[in-house]
């Protein structure tokens, strides 16, 4: 059985604009819609992203951490070299906190705690649980509140909380959240059939229900410790 090729995968349109919540000399703070990639892909179908309409109007614009395609929210972007490579290594060093609001399938019992579960690269696009060659990746959580869900006319029991990730492993809220037995709704990846009464939790929205909500970090310039922070559109 063939499998998927990633140069094949097309990015949807997405017609939301980029919202600057911070701009000085040194560096923007924007808040990312769903559905934009953060840098282009190789496909030129994908060629819209975060990076490319940045550089419309900041040429010199460099990334410094992505988010999913589907996750909404916060991002620090330099705006040259020297303020990349500061960026770059406040995050190497795990001097950056990240804060996520999440909707899950189903109702938590936990009012908190951790997942420390090491993830590996699994076959495109899927990452896997692999304690032989996974990366170590730790998420702590916490419980917001029970919630009732509308979908197709019925209601269906979610737990919003908020995720604290110490590793920035790629897709690991989602999959994280999956073994945890209470997937994202929304997500496309790592779904369940067992929520939603013969359907899947990925049909739920129209969207990921990940957003980056705070983003705490240094300045590189004047060292003031920046809480940057977007509301949780859901």
């Amino acid at each position: 059985m063939p499998q998927p090729d990633p140069d094949n995968f097309i990015a949807p349109p997405c017609n939301e604009e980029i919202k600057i919540v911070f701009q000085d000399e040194h560096i923007l703070l924007i808040n990312k819609p769903t559905k934009l990639l953060s840098l282009s892909g190789k496909n030129p179908a994908n060629f819209d992203s975060v990076h490319y309409r940045l550089k419309k109007d900041f040429p010199s614009a460099l990334m410094i951490h992505r988010l999913d395609l589907g996750t909404s929210g916060i991002m620090v972007i330099a705006l040259n070299k020297k303020i990349s490579a500061k960026l770059n290594r406040q995050f190497s060093e795990r001097q950056v906190k990240k804060t996520y609001t999440a909707l899950l399938a189903g109702q938590l019992t936990n009012e908190q705690g951790q997942i420390e579960l090491p993830i590996a690269k699994g076959e495109f696009p899927y990452q896997k649980i692999c304690a032989e060659t996974g990366k170590a990746a730790l998420t702590e959580y916490q419980l917001v509140a029970h919630e009732v869900f509308q979908h197709n006319g019925q209601e269906f029991p979610v737990s919003r909380v908020t995720y604290h990730p110490h590793t920035g492993r790629t897709h690991q809220l989602r999959i994280h959240s999956q073994q945890l037995g209470h997937p994202i709704i929304g997500c496309d990846l790592y779904s369940s059939s067992n929520d939603c009464q013969g359907g899947t939790t990925e049909h739920m929205a129209n969207r990921l229900m990940l957003h980056a909500t705070s983003l705490e970090f240094n300045h590189p310039i004047s060292g003031e410790r920046i809480l940057a922070t977007c509301d949780c559109p859901f």
